[in-house]
């Protein structure tokens, strides 16, 4: 991908994509045009053979303050048709596009992440914060609901009294307290944020891919469903896996563990 964004910028290491929200002067506030060019370069990325691991982070200070007041609302309250496109876009990437991703997703939070941006956040499969980072569900102070879909997503990953407390009252809190309640999966301080995260990105690089995939898909579907519905569902992937994975995955770790004895799968992948 070559294209020049004007809102974003894509960086690539090694089978490590950077996805960055570049706005820092309004702290990565997500514009219709933001919009638009993240669900496109999803979309590519989602094909792209370079990209085996995404991560997505802001530019500067944040990592986004959420939705762009004066471009994302008061721009478009006359203009029905790009309001409709602009939330679209904006829903179609922060959530679709993200939960569907056909890759590992890490979000890096560096710094303010408010309102519309907890979408994201939730829609990823790793989260790392910094310590430092301070978060917000600040709709409330400007006499709004959570909305898109946010308050739903507080709702699925948050417990309900921590989703309530903080949708309700509108307080910040910072990185360490985003883990605690698990919004995030952890918190290190600022300086070794990106150090942090491309440790995981490296451990998911080092992964099977057809497996990762599945595993994501897996344990998003079977939210949700009975018990006996997931076995079957759980069954019926396990095959399809099997059957479709060109590395023949299952196969190699059980060769490795069991005969050559040359790996621990608690410790680590099997070698291709």
């Amino acid at each position: 991908m070559t294209k020049q964004f004007e809102c974003i910028k894509i960086e690539k290491d090694a089978g490590i994509t950077w996805l960055i929200l570049n706005r820092p002067e309004k702290r990565n506030a997500m514009s219709p045009t933001l919009h638009f060019e993240m669900n496109e370069a999803l979309g590519e990325l989602a094909l792209d053979e370079e990209t085996k691991v995404l991560i997505i982070t802001g530019a500067g200070e944040a990592f986004s303050a959420g939705q762009d007041i004066k471009l994302y609302f008061r721009e478009t309250e006359n203009d029905p048709v790009k309001k409709a496109a602009a939330q679209q876009a904006s829903n179609n990437w922060r959530w679709h596009k993200l939960v569907h991703f056909p890759k590992p997703t890490i979000a890096m939070i560096n710094g303010y992440c408010f309102g519309g941006a907890f979408t994201q956040v939730c829609a990823v499969d790793i989260a790392i914060a910094a310590d430092e980072a301070t978060f917000g569900l600040s709709e409330v102070n400007w006499g709004v609901i959570p909305g898109g879909i946010v308050s739903w997503n507080i709702a699925e990953l948050l417990n309900h009294r921590d989703a309530m407390f903080y949708a309700m009252t509108g307080l910040p809190f910072d990185g360490k307290k985003a883990a605690e309640i698990k919004l995030v999966n952890y918190s290190v301080p600022l300086a070794q944020l990106r150090e942090e995260t491309m440790k995981i990105a490296k451990v998911l690089l080092d992964k099977n891919p057809a497996v990762l995939r599945a595993t994501k898909e897996a344990v998003r579907t079977v939210r949700g469903m009975t018990h006996d519905q997931a076995q079957q569902y759980l069954a019926a992937k396990l095959t399809a896996l099997t059957a479709t994975d060109k590395d023949k995955g299952m196969q190699k770790g059980m060769n490795q563990f069991l005969d050559d004895k040359s790996y621990r799968p608690g410790f680590g992948a099997f070698k291709n």
